[in-house]
This record gives structure tokens, C-alpha cells and sequence, in this order.
């Protein structure tokens, strides 16, 4: 990636400044993994078994623990050390359990955990041609992320997607730790998702991407109950696909019993009144308000952009 600053009718390139050590890295992402991820930090170097975790996060829209890992070369197997990292968390989710109840000083049990959810990240200056086809499978619970640093203090963090509609399980030997952890982890697809509604909202879905994708900083993230629509790491909405309509769900902040509000709350105008203002509980005890509503329709897209947009606008 190369990047410019415009100097009147001129571009200026930006020099690249390579990280000397992978701790810099680490150090960067650490201290802004819940604006550039949207994950709680839990704790840095964490020990279990043989392994030495870089950096263990709890992603709180999933209720699942998060291993990021930084890598300064590229001689080293994505899939060994990933599916080696996974397989152990798995088989010692107490302790998981344990040292994020210390860290973080909240309470959380194994059954509020969804480990289906459980994923690496891998962060490094660069992957090779290896590394990045070894995961190029939709079922992969890994994400590849290249970071890059320039001068005038300049950082870019580009994902590698993978490209692939095959699965791993497919061409995985039964017994193998690979098709142990992925009997127990599940990556979702966005076709997944769209089979399971009508041709009809299928539509509807098209035409909000379409709408998503005119706008700056916009993305898509499969989940496992839902499409989570972002700007920047920060969520618009979470799509949620049923047999005959799509539920919108825009997380407008929090309402305290005392009647204030968090510093992002965002009331809604929606003057047709389709939606509907609920309270909501994540799996770890957190309390939020969301406002909520259906689309049916391809008519029902220009009326449901109206009220995203607001959200979007707030971010």
C-alpha cells in the first residue's frame, strides 16, 4: 500500500518507518484494540500449558475470548499455531474464565462464554503467498492483518479476506486437531445467512450493502446470529435474517435508571414509528438500549436507510 499527502496540485509520498520489534506492535494494538477491534482488553502475555499468549481480548457482542498474535517475519504456519492456540483454550476454559475474572474484576461464568465464537487474530508488517492461501478457506476461525507504519506518524491496518467458498473441514482428516477445534468453533458466512430468509428479503439485504457501500468507512462481519454492519470498528447495526423479514437492531447506547445516558446514546427519529426502543443484556452482564425494526420489502429500504443513517452520522 502506498500512501500520499497532497501538497497543493501534488501527491507526496509517506515513507515507510518498519517496526523494529514486534513488542512496538504490540504495544500500538494493546492500547487501542477496543477503538481499532472493538474487544475489551484482558490481559498481555498470557501463559497456558507450553504457549505464551501475546494478547488475550473478550469480544463482548460475541461473549468469546480473542488470542491476537504479532508476528514481525513470516516463517511460521498460520494453521499449526492457530488451530495449536484454539485447541488449548478449549480444552482450559476455566482458566480463561479465571484470568479474565482477575483482570477485569467482573464476574463471568463458563456457560455466559459462547466458544463457538472463539477466534486468532494475526497482526504482522507482512504475510507470505503461504500464509495467506493456507487460510484462504470461509470456514477459518483466523483473521490475517497487515500493519504497515510511516512517517508523520501514519498507521495502516489492512485485513486479508479470503477469497475461497470451500471449507477446511472438507479436506480435513477426522481426529486431527484441526477438525477437533472445528467441531466446537463455527464460522458463519454471509450466504449462510442469506439461505435462510426469503428471495424477497434476500433483495432487501442487497440493497442495504448497496446503500452501506456509498458510504465512507463502511464494512460487513458474519457472525453467528447476525451481520454486523460497522463504521470504522464502531457497529451501525446487526442485521438478522428470518424466514420473512430482516430485524434491524441499532445499538443506541445506555439510559441509567437515574434517567442519564452514556456518552455515545442516540435517540432515533423515526416519524412513520416502525421500530421499537428495547433494553438489552450481553451474555457478560453488560446492559445496553437498542432500537429495533423489520424490513420485509425492497420499498422498505429507502425508509430504513433513513433511520441508519442517523446512527451512522452519530459515529
Amino acid at each position: 500500500m502506498k500512501l500520499f499527502k497532497q501538497n497543493q496540485n501534488k501527491l507526496v509520498e509517506f515513507s515507510p518507518t518498519p517496526f523494529e520489534l514486534e513488542k512496538d506492535i504490540q504495544s500500538l494494538i494493546e492500547s487501542n484494540v477496543s477503538s481499532l477491534f472493538n474487544l475489551q482488553m484482558v490481559c498481555s502475555e498470557f501463559t497456558i500449558g507450553s504457549y505464551r499468549l501475546d494478547t488475550l481480548c473478550f469480544d463482548e457482542d460475541n461473549a468469546a475470548f480473542v488470542i491476537i498474535e504479532y508476528k514481525k517475519g513470516n516463517s511460521y504456519s498460520v494453521i499449526d499455531q492457530g488451530y495449536s492456540y484454539l485447541s488449548t483454550m478449549l480444552q482450559n476454559k476455566a482458566d480463561f474464565i479465571l484470568e479474565y475474572n482477575e483482570k477485569t474484576e467482573k464476574t463471568l461464568k463458563k456457560d455466559q462464554v459462547d466458544w463457538s465464537q472463539s477466534r486468532v487474530i494475526f497482526i504482522s508488517p507482512s504475510f507470505n503467498s503461504y500464509q495467506k492461501n493456507s487460510v484462504n478457506f470461509k470456514d477459518m476461525p483466523f483473521e490475517l492483518w497487515e500493519i504497515k507504519r510511516f512517517n508523520n506518524d501514519i498507521i495502516s491496518l489492512v485485513q486479508h479476506l479470503p477469497t475461497s467458498k470451500e471449507k477446511i473441514e472438507n479436506i480435513t482428516a477426522s481426529g486431527s486437531v484441526i477438525s477437533s477445534v472445528n467441531a466446537e468453533i463455527e464460522v458463519t458466512d454471509e450466504a449462510e445467512h442469506v439461505s435462510k430468509t426469503s428471495a424477497q428479503c434476500a433483495e432487501v439485504w442487497e440493497g442495504l450493502k448497496e446503500y452501506f457501500g456509498n458510504l465512507e468507512d463502511t464494512s460487513c462481519s458474519s457472525k453467528k446470529h447476525y451481520i454486523r454492519v460497522n463504521k470504522g470498528s464502531t457497529a451501525i447495526c446487526y442485521v438478522y435474517f428470518r424466514k420473512t423479514s430482516l430485524m434491524i437492531s441499532i445499538v443506541r447506547g445506555t439510559l441509567y435508571p437515574d434517567g442519564t445516558k452514556s456518552k455515545n446514546y442516540i435517540e432515533i427519529d423515526d416519524p412513520k414509528g416502525v421500530g421499537a426502543a428495547k433494553e438489552f443484556t450481553w451474555r457478560n452482564g453488560n446492559k445496553g438500549h437498542e432500537y429495533q425494526f423489520s424490513v420485509t420489502t425492497p420499498k422498505d429500504v429507502e425508509y430504513a436507510t433513513l433511520l441508519l443513517k442517523q446512527k451512522y452520522d452519530s459515529i
